[in-house]
């Protein structure tokens, strides 16, 4: 298959069956220029045990989203590419793009991507997630060089009970966990809300602040050699 680029860019994406976030922030911050074109994985919890299951129907997914010739895929759960260790996220990119000829972005690698482009090595984390899944995250940004100064979560396993916030309850969380040596702040998770108050944070912390959204986007907008600047969503797509 031919996967010419096109005047409006095609993102393939696949994401948690219960992920009601992730399409709805992309489609926002892409409107009038691309489209978004999605297959699920099921999954209902976010443990360890349903995400390895989730990962077992990678691939069943990707081949659904290339037949709808995309420039490019992304796997959209931050917990998934993390939870094997630092290079969980490149291998998860690898089967995709071997599976399917296309290129893939996988949010975890993504976030470290954006995390090195702003210079960010103090970080502080506010996630949704429960204990298990912290320690994993920190060990995976800590395993990518990457000092974690605090993390803290919601201690919220049932994937749709995420979607169901509030983007404040991210902004409030973000400032609970910042700390003033912190060089950036990142939120977890492509189902937290939070692309409405990344402004507001960066403005009022004075610090860059990313999200798992904003990352997997900016990543693969770079991938797909789409040279675009994206206001309002923070400093890292106007990188």
């Amino acid at each position: 298959m031919n996967f010419r680029m096109r005047n409006n860019v095609r993102f393939g994406l696949i994401v948690p069956s219960s992920n009601t976030t992730m399409e709805a922030e992309f489609w926002r911050m892409i409107s009038g220029w691309a489209t978004v074109h999605t297959a699920r994985m099921r999954l209902e919890k976010i443990t360890v045990n349903e995400l390895e299951e989730m990962e077992e129907q990678m691939l069943e997914a990707v081949i659904r989203i290339a037949d709808a010739e995309v420039n490019i895929i992304g796997y959209g759960c931050t917990s998934g590419s993390l939870l094997k260790g630092k290079d969980h996220g490149g291998e998860i990119e690898r089967k995709i793009t071997e599976k399917t000829g296309i290129p893939a972005v996988a949010t975890a690698k993504a976030v470290i991507e954006a995390l090195n482009k702003l210079q960010i090595k103090k970080l502080c984390v506010a996630t949704p997630y429960i204990e298990e899944i912290n320690e994993l995250e920190k060990s995976f940004l800590e395993q990518n060089k990457i000092d974690v100064l605090n993390i803290k979560g919601l201690g919220i396993a049932q994937n749709r009970e995420v979607g169901s916030k509030n983007p404040n309850v991210a902004c409030e969380l973000a400032k609970e966990v910042y700390k003033q040596e912190a060089q950036g702040i990142f939120i977890s998770c492509t189902n937290f809300k939070t692309i409405e108050v990344i402004d507001k944070l960066e403005k009022e912390l004075g610090v860059p602040v990313v999200s798992s959204n904003t990352a997997t986007l900016w990543a693969m907008m770079k991938k797909a050699s789409t040279k675009r600047k994206l206001r309002k969503y923070g400093r890292l797509l106007l990188q």
